[in-house]
C-alpha cells in the first residue's frame, strides 16, 4: 500500500518556554505532563528520527522542530538530531530541518550550526515594539521585541533562511500596513506568514482565560478546541479581512516575486488545484503533533487527551494515519462543511478554514460555521481578481510579477 504524505511539528520541549506570551494557547499544555520533565530523551529522539524517516517517501524530508521553545533544548540535542536523521535516511532521503523559535535565545553558536546544517528558521515577530510587546512578554510582563530582533540579527549576519511568523490579534489587527512594512523595509524579510489568534473558550471560563489562562491565585485552565467564546486578544473576523486585504493591495502593486506572503501564494496555487496549507486544503489529517515524550497527536491545535493517537515507541506513523481516528479527523474538514460553505463562491480558495476555529453559526442558522468566515470571505473576494490575473500569466508562461505592471 502506498504511504500516505504527511507532516509532523516535534516539541522536544513540550510546552516549556522561557517567554510567558498572553494569548499562547500552548503554554496551558504543560497541564498534560509533569511541567519538570518535558525534554524529549536521547532514547525518544533516536525513536522518533528512525519511524519519522521510515514512514516517509523518497525526496526531501522535512523536520520541524517547535515548542514551547525548542531551543531551551540546547545546541547538543540538535547536533544529535542532525546526526541520527543523515543515519537514518535512506539513499534517496535528502534530510532538511526547520525550527520555529521566538529567537531570544540564539547567539553566533546557533547562528553557524543553524547556517551550516541548513536550518529553515520561523522567527515569531509581531510588528514593530509597540504592537509586538503588548503580548509577546517574558516571564517577569516585559516585552521582548529588542531580544527577537537581536536574534533576527544573528540569522541574517550568519546568511540564515528565515521566515516570520507573525500572529494577528487585537493589538496589531488594525495596524496590518505597518506591520508589513516593518518587516519589508526595516528588517528586510522576504518571507513571511501571518496567523490569527483565535482563543476559544467556554464562556464559563473566559475571565480565567482573559488573564493568560493562568489566574492569581496559580490556578490553571487546559486550553481545549471547546466553547464559542473567544478572549479579548483575539483578531474579529472583520480585523482579520482587512489586514490581509491591506496588506495584498501593497504586496500586489509592489512587491510580486520580491516579498513572499504564505497566504498569498496559497491562494495563488489553489487556483490551480495546488494545495499545500492545511487550513485551506479540502481535507487534513496529515500534520501530525509529537510529544516529547513519544505521544503523538492529531495536529498540533488538537494537543488533548481526545486527540491522542498513539506513541512512536509503539506505533508507526503510518499505522497512525491510516487509523479509523485519524481518518475520520481528516474527513470532518469537508464532511462538515455548513451548507454556506458549500455555496460559497470563494471555497475553493478557503475550504471552511481550520476545523478549530469552526464554533458559530452560519447565516441561516447551521452549526458549525468558521468563526473567521466573514474575514476569509471579504479578502478571498477582495484578491480573486488580482490572483486570477497572476494564474492567467503563469499559464501563458509569464512570471506573476507582472502584474505590476498591468494597468
Amino acid at each position: 500500500m502506498r504511504a500516505l504524505p504527511f507532516s509532523v511539528v516535534t516539541k522536544p520541549t513540550g510546552a516549556a518556554c522561557n517567554l510567558d506570551c498572553t494569548y499562547c494557547f500552548f503554554l496551558s499544555k504543560e497541564l498534560l505532563y509533569d511541567a519538570d520533565g518535558q525534554r524529549m530523551s536521547a532514547g525518544t529522539l533516536e525513536v522518533y528520527v528512525r519511524e519519522f524517516l521510515a514512514g516517509q517517501p523518497d525526496g526531501e524530508v522535512m523536520f520541524a522542530w517547535q515548542g514551547g521553545e525548542p531551543t531551551m533544548r540546547g545546541l547538543a540535542f540538535f547536533r544529535e538530531a542532525v546526526r541520527l536523521g543523515k543515519h537514518y535516511a535512506r539513499p534517496r532521503q535528502v534530510v532538511r530541518h526547520s525550527i520555529q523559535t521566538n529567537g531570544t535565545l540564539l547567539d553566533d553558536d546557533w547562528g553557524r550550526f543553524l547556517k551550516d546544517e541548513g536550518f529553515l528558521v520561523g522567527l515569531s515577530v509581531d510588528g514593530p515594539a509597540e504592537l509586538h510587546d503588548a503580548y509577546r512578554v517574558n516571564k517577569a510582563g516585559r516585552g521582548t521585541h529588542k531580544q527577537v530582533v537581536r536574534g533576527w540579527e544573528v540569522l541574517r549576519r550568519h546568511g540564515v533562511e528565515v521566515n516570520v511568523l507573525c500572529t494577528v490579534n487585537a493589538a496589531n489587527a488594525e495596524h496590518g500596513l505597518d506591520v508589513y512594512r516593518y518587516f519589508r523595509d526595516d528588517l528586510g524579510v522576504e518571507y513571511m506568514q501571518f496567523i490569527p489568534i483565535v482563543e476559544r473558550v467556554e464562556a464559563k471560563d473566559l475571565e480565567l482565560a482573559e488573564q493568560g489562562w493562568t489566574g492569581p491565585d496559580g490556578a490553571r485552565l487546559l486550553y481545549q478546541q471547546h466553547g464559542d467564546a473567544v478572549t479579548s486578544r483575539s483578531v474579529t473576523a472583520r480585523q482579520w479581512g482587512r489586514f490581509l486585504s491591506a496588506i495584498f493591495d501593497e504586496w500586489v502593486r509592489h512587491d510580486v516575486g520580491r516579498v513572499y506572503v504564505q497566504h498569498f501564494d496559497v491562494m495563488l496555487a489553489a487556483r490551480f488545484g495546488q494545495y499545500s496549507l492545511c487550513v485551506h486544503s479540502p481535507e487534513c489529517g496529515g500534520a501530525l503533533a509529537v510529544e516529547h515524550n513519544g505521544d503523538v497527536y492529531s495536529c498540533d491545535h488538537y494537543v488533548e487527551p481526545d486527540y491522542r493517537l498513539g506513541n512512536i515507541h509503539e506505533s508507526g506513523f503510518q499505522k497512525l494515519l491510516t487509523s479509523e481516528a485519524q481518518r475520520e479527523f481528516g474527513r470532518y474538514k469537508r464532511v462538515g462543511l455548513t451548507q454556506q460553505c458549500q455555496r460559497c463562491p470563494v471555497r475553493w480558495a478557503c475550504h471552511g478554514g481550520c476545523p478549530k476555529d469552526r464554533f458559530i453559526a452560519s447565516a441561516d442558522g447551521q452549526p458549525g460555521q468558521n468563526y473567521l468566515c466573514d474575514g476569509y470571505f471579504s479578502f478571498f473576494t477582495h484578491a480573486a481578481p488580482s490572483i486570477e490575473t497572476m494564474a492567467e500569466l503563469l499559464a501563458s508562461g509569464r512570471p506573476p510579477a507582472h502584474i505590476m505592471t498591468i494597468g
